[in-house]
């Protein structure tokens, strides 16, 4: 299960995965003797429960929404929102924002490492 699991944060997942992961908890949980056996599948269960569709997401579309998953993140700057302040780029550790003075950033995602302190330095939350 972890193994699957590993592959879809890592975006080398395909939709059979989540059905293979599903059948695995569900069939450990009900081949187990013991009570830890029969328990520890149910964080998997009751997460494709409840959010299926992040995985179906992570699995067909390579995304994550969350941007957690670091090998198939996607850091933007939204335009809309942005102000053009440069903080962002100020803070960036690997100056993976492009843009000049008074022009709105952009995101190298080459260079990015997904480390999110653009994210927490905009005031404006133009970055997701």
């Amino acid at each position: 299960m972890l193994e699957i699991l590993e592959k879809l944060c890592n975006g080398e997942a395909s939709e059979y995965d989540i059905y293979r992961l599903e059948k695995l908890a569900v069939n450990i949980k009900k081949a187990s003797v013991c009570g830890l056996g029969q328990s520890a599948p149910n964080p998997v269960l009751s997460t494709l429960r409840y959010f299926r569709e992040e995985f179906k997401e992570h699995a067909i579309e390579k995304k994550c929404r969350t941007n957690e998953c670091k090998k198939i993140a996607k850091i933007e700057i939204d335009p809309e929102k942005c102000k053009a302040c440069g903080l962002c780029q100020r803070n960036c550790p690997v100056e993976a924002i492009e843009g000049e003075a008074r022009e709105k950033r952009v995101i190298n995602q080459e260079k990015c490492i997904k480390c999110g302190t653009c994210i927490a330095s905009c005031p404006f939350q133009a970055i997701g």
